[in-house]
């Protein structure tokens, strides 16, 4: 496989790989989660034995795939528009050009784009991308080409991910797929299908190969990784039914993060994303136990209060939430906790949203992730709730947590003022070519002048100032890392 260095529109430089032979092009596009991100890697790799180099020249490319989120209405709308823009460029520059929609929205969406709409040659969902190779067949041989089953395995635990567009010296390992929490507002479960875990072995397999391709950290990932439970395969809804060997010789979440951090001491690992629900104590007790483990937990709420909770499905309460960041705060003083929260669902009420901002004003999270809500079909809010609450009221609350957000951010930024932090250099600044950029174990972007380090570097940092979500700095020298 020959890496190219290619020089971005931000002006970073990436890595991609090329396949020696391989005479057509791919052009992939990610939208939505990490995971997605990651699948169009798997994506790349299977399609790279099948003849397929990457490509970012959308012009120049044989097939453009967009891999796609469905979890809100905005994504759904930015896929749209890609999709305009695809076929226009196949009508007046590209004719032999095939477009194709992976993921949640191509589950989703099926019938629509393909019959209806015919804006998509082919329509592969996230379970299926090992057939894309027959369904490129049927297209070359004139006919529209579709696979969206879902499995009960892991579907990708034996292919070595193509890293698309990587910086060298991060990456993504899937771990698991599917959720099991029917979240009413989440279309998930209905295009992932149940919750299955990939082969620890598989998992420590692929860390150790990038490791020995430089790699320096790695995002565990899962739609629910603290659900992760390894125990010879299957769903996990199916482990009661196990025999006493494989109960016995289990593999849960806390597990896997021991093994990944013995595996390779000197890479750093996290994690996207957990459930109140299912984080147990022993993977925060496991995260201060390994220092290459990053301190940094995101940890969705989505609502402060109970009756809102409730009508969501999530399986928590306030109360159960407030002992999860206590006993995270206990055993991990400076660890950062990061936040989704959804303004406005259904029957919310003005106490339910001061109960939402209370919630925030406890935890003071370091940074969130923040929405309106967005009616999304085929889950229980759309055929059960009445979408009440007015459009201007949602923003209104949006908007309050959104500056409350920002002024908790601004406190945590400043809680490291002063400290020496070890920092990962990732790229270089988006401000400045005088200017490197990496993050903390928390999660934070830190900046601090070149000098003579280079990426992938581990280097301490004197933190120096900082704003609502930028640490800047000096480097005092390279950490015990490198």
């Amino acid at each position: 496989m020959e890496k190219i260095i290619d020089e971005n529109k931000q002006g970073e430089s990436l890595i991609i790989e090329k396949k020696a032979g391989n005479n057509r092009k791919l052009f992939i596009e990610s939208y939505g989660c990490q995971m997605n991100f990651s699948d169009s890697e798997i994506v790349a790799s299977i399609l790279s034995e099948n003849g397929y180099n990457t490509t970012q020249d959308l012009k120049d490319a044989d097939l453009v795939l967009v891999n796609t989120c469905s979890i809100r209405d905005k994504a759904e709308q930015t896929v749209r528009k890609r999709l305009e823009k695809y076929n226009a460029v196949k009508r007046e520059v590209n004719p032999n050009m095939k477009v194709g929609v992976l993921g949640c929205m191509a589950e989703r969406l099926k019938s629509k784009f393909l019959e209806e709409e015919k804006i998509v040659d082919l329509v592969v969902g996230p379970d299926a991308y090992k057939d894309l190779p027959n369904l490129l067949s049927e297209v070359d041989d004139g006919r529209d080409a579709i696979n969206v089953i879902l499995s009960k395995e892991e579907t990708y635990g034996d292919i070595a991910p193509v890293r698309l567009n990587t910086n060298g010296v991060t990456a993504f390992v899937s771990i698991t797929r599917g959720c099991d929490n029917m979240c009413t507002f989440c279309v998930v479960p209905f295009t992932r299908g149940r919750e299955r875990s990939r082969d620890p072995q598989s998992i420590v397999e692929e860390i150790n190969d990038l490791a020995n391709k430089g790699y320096k950290e790695v995002t565990l990932l899962g739609q629910n990784v603290d659900s992760y439970l390894w125990y010879g395969g299957g769903l996990k809804k199916d482990f009661d039914k196990a025999t006493d060997m494989q109960k016995a010789t289990a593999v849960n979440f806390a597990k896997l993060l021991e093994l990944c951090a013995q595996a390779q001491p000197k890479m750093r690992f996290r994690f996207s994303t957990s459930n109140p629900q299912d984080m147990t104590l022993d993977v925060i007790e496991t995260m201060a136990k390994y220092q290459n483990i990053c301190k940094y937990i995101h940890l969705p709420v989505q609502s402060g209060s109970n009756r809102i909770l409730k009508a969501m499905n999530r399986q928590h309460t306030r109360e159960e939430y407030f002992k999860m960041i206590d006993n995270i705060r206990r055993i991990i003083p400076d660890c950062a906790i990061s936040q989704d929260m959804i303004a406005g669902f259904p029957t919310e009420t003005e106490d339910d949203h001061q109960d939402t901002l209370s919630l925030m004003e406890y935890v003071k999270y370091d940074f969130g992730f923040m929405f309106a809500y967005s009616e999304r079909p085929g889950t229980l809010a759309e055929r059960k709730l009445e979408d009440d609450i007015p459009e201007a009221t949602k923003k209104r609350r949006l908007q309050d947590i959104i500056q409350l957000q920002q002024e908790h951010s601004h406190y945590r930024t400043q809680q490291h003022l002063g400290k020496v932090e070890e920092v990962l250099i990732e790229k270089e600044s988006k401000k400045s070519d005088a200017h490197w950029a990496g993050r903390n174990s928390q999660n934070t972007m830190v900046v601090f002048p070149k000098e003579n380090y280079k990426p992938g570097d581990f280097v301490n940092v004197k933190i120096t100032d900082c704003t609502k979500a930028t640490l800047i700095g000096e480097p005092i020298g390279y950490s015990e890392n490198n």
